[in-house]
């Protein structure tokens, strides 16, 4: 099977109202080129889940410059004046998920899991509206899987199968959004033959990526 595509290609993956998720930190392991790809979309209430919302001409910030979410769900958006602008504009909806709580989360949705139970975020305004349980005279949130329908993410290396190797800091959130999306893209920076790859160097197996844009 031929996972490779070109930008042109990776601009037909997405539509109005698409749940994203984008790997990165900062903008560092967020494909920019993926991104650009959205942005020639055209799509607009996309929900956008990633770690942040990044700088405004960088990572996934030019989405939200572009008007084209409608809602993100991060960990935190203070670097980016313009979502904070517009969601105290009532212009995007913005949920905060403290960051460790945002990976278990999609990590959940990864494996199938209806939950995850954290003492993170009790008593406070992240308790509300959620379920909480105690164990052991402990009390815990229920924090809700994540899931989406197309994961945007880049990688250091891959073969032609998919199998992806990261590099360093770059690695953060993608290789769990891979588990957690309907359909996984991802930009890579180097392509080798099948067998080429150390497998220790192989973080993500090539069954979950659906299609590779070099």
């Amino acid at each position: 099977m031929n996972k490779l595509i070109t930008i042109e290609e990776a601009r037909e993956l997405f539509r109005d109202g698409m749940t994203i998720m984008s790997g990165g930190f900062m903008g560092v392991g967020t494909s920019e080129k993926l991104v650009s790809a959205v942005l020639a979309s055209e799509a607009k209430d996309i929900t956008l889940i990633s770690s942040d919302t990044s700088l405004e001409e960088t990572g996934v910030g030019p989405l939200i410059s572009n008007n084209q979410v409608k809602k993100v769900i991060a960990s935190h958006i203070g670097t980016n004046p313009i979502t904070g602008k517009k969601m105290i504009a009532g212009e995007i909806d913005v949920e905060l998920v403290p960051q460790g709580t945002l990976a278990e989360r999609i990590r959940a949705g990864g494996s199938g899991l209806g939950g995850v139970l954290t003492p993170t975020g009790v008593g406070t305004m992240v308790e509300e509206g959620k379920a909480t349980l105690e164990i052991d005279g402990k009390e815990y949130l229920l924090e809700k899987p994540l899931h989406a329908d197309i994961a945007i993410l880049k990688a250091y290396k891959a073969d032609k199968a998919g199998n992806l190797v990261f590099r360093q800091s770059a690695r953060n959130f993608n290789p769990i959004m891979a588990l957690a999306a309907d359909l996984v893209v991802v930009e890579v920076e180097e392509l080798v033959e099948v067998g080429e790859l150390d497998p220790d160097t192989v973080v993500t197996p090539g069954v979950l990526v659906d299609n590779i844009l070099v």
